[in-house]
């Protein structure tokens, strides 16, 4: 045989095969840190907006804008639009559980919860997550995945929660100290956190057959359509000349820096943050992804320290690395429990093998 047709006929090489692209995995690496540090900016930005609008205004100016901005950039990258016929009931069950009941509970209690415990309440959803994935996807998590994941939940307590209620909770009580860590804004932010994960979940079943981030910016424009209906019913609702003074009531009076932080959450920290993380979450390892959410917190109080020149006290410094230690357990988990081996690699969008816990 002629060596050229034996050399085509030989399976090809490693050694020949192109190496991979300088700093790709780096870029693959930051694209999927920059949903949680997007987002942890990004409640901060919120929180101040609250003061001049309601809630639901709120939520509908940060949904419905990014899935419009999402849809275009979707359009212009020549991803389908399409959404496969078999897909809509679940897109539909997606929009309103991640999108109106989601934003509607966070938008609801952000402002009657500290940043701080408000943080470390939504950022718990990572533990429901595990759970859900576990029981629909057989994901493997084992014990040292669960320990990752408590610890991530130590972690964000230390970075969001006062130090004086920590050191005081079981042994005095919070009457002590004078403040109310428990306001009204714990359960919305709780029933937040579970939509979420509940959420996160059904984004797999919606795109199963459609393109991700085409599923996302319809799941965040379909999900704005209640909210802005629930902000816009009631003034409809009103007789002569108050209708046009309810309606004129429901528009925020925000300056235009304020503006500017609303055109931040929207277009940063839910168009390209939820493209983003639905993207990921849509394939591969859903507990390992969704275990970086304990780094929102460290990433909004990195950003206080750059742009506001503020410090990390010891406890919060004793939180960033509980929560990187935390994605570490979690993440490594699989080699961790069972040491390092051969074993079959699962295709991207499968579960992992079965482990035990």
């Amino acid at each position: 045989m002629p060596k050229a047709v034996s050399l085509l006929q030989a399976d090809p090489s490693p050694a020949l095969l192109p190496p991979p692209r300088p700093g790709a995995a780096l870029a693959l690496g930051l694209a999927m840190l920059a949903p949680f540090a997007l987002w942890g900016t990004a409640m901060a930005a919120m929180k101040p907006l609250l003061a001049g609008c309601d809630p639901l205004v709120l939520a509908s100016f940060r949904l419905v804008p990014a899935g419009l901005v999402l849809l275009l950039a979707a359009r212009l990258l020549g991803r389908p639009l399409r959404i496969d016929p078999q897909d809509w009931p679940w897109l539909l069950l997606f929009a309103a559980v991640d999108g109106s009941l989601f934003q509607g509970l966070l938008a609801r209690g952000l402002g009657q919860t500290g940043a701080g415990l408000g943080s470390v309440l939504i950022d718990s959803q990572p533990l429901l997550v595990a759970l859900l994935a576990r029981g629909l996807f057989g994901e493997a998590i084992n014990p040292v995945g669960w320990l990752g994941l408590l610890i991530g939940l130590a972690g964000i307590a230390c970075l969001g929660l006062p130090p004086e209620l920590l050191r005081h909770w079981w042994l005095e009580g919070p009457a002590t100290l004078g403040v109310r860590p428990w306001s009204h804004g714990e359960p919305w932010m709780l029933a937040a956190a579970a939509a979420m994960a509940v959420g996160t979940v059904l984004c797999r079943f919606a795109s199963r057959r459609s393109d991700p981030v085409a599923i996302t910016g319809w799941h965040l424009l379909l999900g704005g359509l209640p909210l802005v209906l629930a902000v816009l019913v009631p003034p409809m609702l009103e007789v002569g000349g108050q209708r046009a003074l309810a309606l004129a009531a429901v528009w925020p009076q925000w300056s235009w820096g304020e503006w500017g932080l609303m055109a931040y959450a929207s277009l940063l920290g839910s168009a390209l943050a939820y493209g983003l993380f639905f993207w990921f979450a849509s394939s591969g390892d859903l507990t390992g992804f969704t275990a970086l959410t304990f780094l929102t917190p460290v990433f909004a109080l990195l950003c206080g320290g750059v742009l506001l020149g503020e410090r990390l006290r010891p406890l919060q410094w004793l939180g960033v690395l509980l929560a990187l230690a935390s994605v570490l357990l979690v993440n490594r988990r699989g080699v961790l429990w069972h040491g390092p081996g051969p074993g079959p690699v699962p295709e991207p969008g499968q579960a992992g093998t079965p482990e035990s816990g």
